[in-house]
């Protein structure tokens, strides 16, 4: 059977273009809703923004609020960008904010009471920091034991080690100067902590995307077996991510400890859940199906707007913990369906 054509035209022609036409059509719309999906969760976040600003403009609107919540948060940037590290090689580290308060512990215990620079406690705080790392990647890799079930045992034995080193008291008077780096010192009106999370988060983004250490990462994650068949060496791999999440939870909680200007028992606890959300919740945005940098700092800044936005309504404390432990849930859920979908269509 033939393809009509119009008169004047070659046989097939006028099927041929419009066979070609649908299929420009379909492209471009795949295009236009890979692109709506990659940065849905940022123009929900801007949403947010803009219909707060209209409900509270007297305080969610002012530049005060704005730069509180970006300083704030920026711990919980840089904890969970520690966290995708070892989740894009398919390991969980449920020791990250454990170990930033063990740092954040150590500045403030060799500083305040026993009298060392303040240099040299931040040496030994990342000392400290990849000792854990060290250990935890080994037991992973050397001894084949879950990820979960190793961080999950050295989170408690760290919250224990602060326990004692604190004798459960918090720990005050930390050298200013830390205080001044973090949170006194301001560009544009923003402390400098916020800056701090961003460049960490720039580099973690080229080492993702434009190295082959990040390239390496992903595709251990993905499969390890085809990895180790491509040369690569998946173990070290995953060791050096367990090392690299410790060194910078350990960044997290010197920042901590440069915010407060103290440090305790429970420092530090408290981040783990949003990091996970946040980690999650990211995994969908920028570079959906994969857990990215730019991603998390979105999905960071999206859930804390969303609980100060809530709590300037009126909303309790508890409100808090109910919206993260919901974000982790359908974080979650729409992390797996947008990596099921992309297997299926072969990316």
């Amino acid at each position: 059977m033939t393809t009509p054509s119009l008169p004047g035209s070659p046989p097939g022609t006028f099927g041929e273009d419009t066979k070609l036409e649908s299929t420009k059509a379909s492209a471009l719309k795949g295009r236009f809703a890979g692109k709506l999906e990659a940065y849905a969760l940022l123009i929900a976040w801007l949403g947010v923004i803009v219909v707060f600003s209209f409900v509270k403009p007297e305080t969610f609107a002012q530049w005060s609020n704005v730069s509180s919540i970006l300083a704030s948060n920026a711990i919980l940037v840089v904890i969970t960008l520690a966290l995708i590290i070892p989740l894009t090689t398919g390991d969980f580290d449920l020791s990250v904010a454990s170990v930033a308060g063990l740092s954040a512990v150590t500045v403030a215990q060799l500083n305040v009471n026993l009298g060392w620079p303040l240099w040299l406690a931040i040496l030994a705080a990342f000392a400290v920091a990849l000792l854990v790392g060290a250990i935890n990647g080994g037991l992973i890799v050397l001894l084949g034991i879950e990820s979960l079930i190793v961080t999950l045992g050295m989170s408690t034995i760290i919250t224990g080690v602060m326990l004692w080193v604190t004798d459960a008291r918090t720990v005050t008077g930390v050298d200013p100067a830390l205080v001044d780096m973090v949170i006194r010192n301001r560009f544009l009106g923003i402390p400098f902590i916020f800056y701090y999370a961003l460049i960490l988060t720039f580099i973690i983004w080229y080492i993702f995307q434009f190295t082959p250490l990040g390239q390496r990462l992903l595709v251990a994650g993905r499969n390890r077996d085809v990895a180790r068949l491509a040369g690569i060496r998946v173990g070290l791999l995953r060791w050096g991510a367990m090392v690299a999440a410790s060194l910078i939870a350990a960044l997290a909680g010197i920042l901590i400890v440069g915010l407060s200007g103290s440090a305790g028992p429970s420092t530090g606890l408290d981040y783990l859940l949003p990091a996970f959300a946040a980690a999650f919740l990211g995994s969908t945005a920028i570079r959906p199906g994969r857990f990215n940098a730019w991603g998390t700092f979105v999905a960071v800044y999206f859930l804390v707007t969303g609980i100060t936005a809530l709590q300037l309504l009126g909303a309790k404390t508890f409100v808090q913990y109910l919206f993260y432990g919901t974000a982790l849930i359908l974080a979650v859920a729409l992390s797996q369906h947008i990596k099921r979908r992309r297997l299926k269509q072969g990316f």
